[in-house]
């Protein structure tokens, strides 16, 4: 089955106090079948909005069109101000490749939504980043150059003239720069100032153009130029991060407003601590941060991993403890409650999915597997028995880790931590693969069956559905198998106190893998690709062994250490 594409598209207009103008351009985006509105960021005192949008490419380009029609008629730019440098009712509207997208096929649909959208409306449209089709309009920075302001005269002269759309001026629109980009993140740090210059200070120290170089003092001395003439440049400490200072009035506060371009270069906990460093150089203070729109899970779990590290705390804790940990370190709930659920994408875009098993309570999980359903079934338990044995083994690891005058150990333990905490969360899906298995089954033997045709579909459907269900349980018995490891070290060297804990995990895993072990067995008997169900069972057959053989090690490790 061919994989869904996804694009987000994080338009930004020109209008963050009057919440019926920006519900009325809200409203034209959700119109659109098959997009989802994931987050709405106004600003009030940059007086915009940053509105973020997901789905097929198709779809979201008619909802971007929709979106900056309503904007072009509710928002007159003449009368516009805000901190935010601007120069259309829709500033900038970016695609953004999410899921099974190339940024080549994310550039081709920006540019059928600068052609429609320059075909349809008064509006020039100039486009950027990936979709440029000038080296110079790469950096967004340099087609704002002049802002609003400088519109009617820049669309007078040749170099100006837009991709698409007329070269007129537009007093009530002004123009929109549509792009194709990596993944951007939006990101505010406050400070303990009302200062404008001190913030730019800091921002210059951390953005990546850094500073203009000047003789003596850095803000009145004389500029220095090398030989063509151009002012030399001082870099700052982070790559791929544009920044500047401004004052907020709402909160009171000045800020560092950066755009993490690439987190690849610059993760957001790095870029955080440059501007710690700055501002404590500064005689200043962090004392909190926002994000504006939404980020990704990855980059939330790398803060938290990193925090964690600096406080010498074991990393091998669950995802929301990692996620609460980076929510604190940053400050994120400083100026506004933050709600991981909706600040987090892949937590957004899971939002409107059916609820796993593995989100229901214990109760509710056991009341479903006792019910007339056959799911979920014993696939689904071996694998939330073999996460319950892995848990109880990363649990030993983290209590050693924090262990009195085992302090030098705190990393070493840790690792062993965030390892069992990795099977633990592969163990969690599988509750739901299996599940998904067993369905997909049932799915493809209430196919139809009248022609010829269809018989023979049904048939591949069948047999794909069941290799499926097997592969699903054989990968229970190897991820279970594979926690051995952590439940061995952990009874051998761990906590003392704890050493029954990791026995009991031994005996989990071991059940779950006999258990994911007749799922697979029941399930080949079925499949007629007999040389694939001989290679599997062989390899099935293998880890019974090792399981048990594991087992048996860790209960007299156990043993031995109970009885001293």
């Amino acid at each position: 089955m061919q994989k869904k594409q996804l694009i987000e598209c994080v338009p930004n207009f020109s209008e963050g106090q009057d919440m019926n103008i920006i519900t009325q351009i809200t409203d034209e985006i959700e119109k659109i079948e098959g997009v989802k509105l994931l987050d709405v960021d106004p600003g009030k005192a940059t007086n915009r909005t940053v509105v973020t949008f997901v789905g097929e490419p198709e779809p979201v380009i008619n909802a971007a069109f929709l979106a900056i029609k309503k904007a072009s008629e509710i928002i007159d730019m003449s009368k516009h101000s805000g901190e935010h440098p601007r120069m259309g009712a829709t500033d900038v509207c970016p695609l953004v490749p999410i899921a099974n997208i190339s940024m080549e096929e994310t550039v081709k649909w920006a540019h059928k939504l600068g052609e429609m959208a320059g075909r349809e409306l008064d509006i020039p449209f100039y486009m950027y980043e990936y979709a440029s089709t000038k080296p110079e309009w790469t950096n967004l920075a340099t087609i704002r150059s002049g802002e609003y302001e400088a519109l009617a005269d820049k669309l007078t002269k040749p170099e100006w003239k837009p991709d698409y759309g007329p070269s007129r001026f537009n007093p009530q629109a002004g123009a929109t720069a549509i792009g194709a980009r990596d993944f951007l993140i939006a990101y505010n740090v406050n400070l303990n100032t009302t200062s404008t210059r001190r913030a730019n200070s800091v921002a210059f120290d951390v953005r990546e153009a850094g500073r203009v170089k000047r003789k003596g003092d850095p803000i009145t001395g004389e500029i220095v130029k090398d030989e063509n003439d151009n002012p030399v440049r001082e870099p700052g400490a982070c790559k791929s991060v544009k920044g500047i200072g401004w004052f907020i009035e709402e909160y009171g506060v000045a800020q560092i407003s950066m755009n993490l371009t690439n987190i690849n270069d610059t993760p957001l906990h790095i870029a955080f601590e440059e501007v710690c460093k700055s501002a404590d150089k500064r005689g200043l203070r962090v004392t909190g941060s926002e994000l504006v729109g939404l980020v990704p899970l990855k980059v939330m779990l790398d803060a938290g991993h990193y925090f964690l590290k600096k406080q010498q705390r074991s990393t091998g804790v669950a995802e929301e403890e990692v996620i609460k940990i980076a929510v604190k370190s940053f400050g994120l709930d400083e100026l506004t409650p933050f709600d991981p659920q909706k600040k987090i994408i892949e937590y957004q875009l899971a939002a409107d999915e059916p609820t796993p098993l593995i989100e229901m309570n214990l109760r509710d999980f056991a009341n479903e597997t006792a019910s007339e359903s056959p799911a979920p079934g014993g696939g689904s338990i071996s694998a939330y028995v073999g996460s319950l044995g892995i848990s109880l083994a990363t649990m030993v690891a983290n209590l050693s880790s924090h262990k009195r005058g085992w302090d030098d150990r705190w990393e070493e333990f840790s690792d062993w931590a965030a390892r069992g905490q990795q099977i633990k969360d592969a163990l969690l899906k599988m509750v739901d693969e299996d599940t998904n298995a067993f369905n997909a089954i049932i799915s493809a033997f209430r196919l139809s069956k009248g022609t010829q045709e269809e018989k023979t579909a049904r048939s591949k459907a069948i047999q794909a559905a069941t290799k499926y269900a097997i592969e699903v349980p054989f990968r229970i018995m190897e991820l279970s198998l594979a926690s051995f490891e952590v439940t061995k070290a952990m009874a051998e060297m761990g906590n003392p106190n704890s050493v029954t804990d990791a026995g009991v995990g031994g005996l989990c895993a071991r059940a779950a893998v006999h258990g994911a072990f007749m799922n697979v067995k029941i399930n080949s008997a079925d499949l007629k690709d007999k040389d694939y169900v001989a290679k599997v069972m062989k390899a099935a057959s293998e880890m019974i062994e090792k399981a048990d053989q594991f087992e048996a090690e860790i209960r007299e490790i156990v043993d031995k250490r109970i009885d001293g």
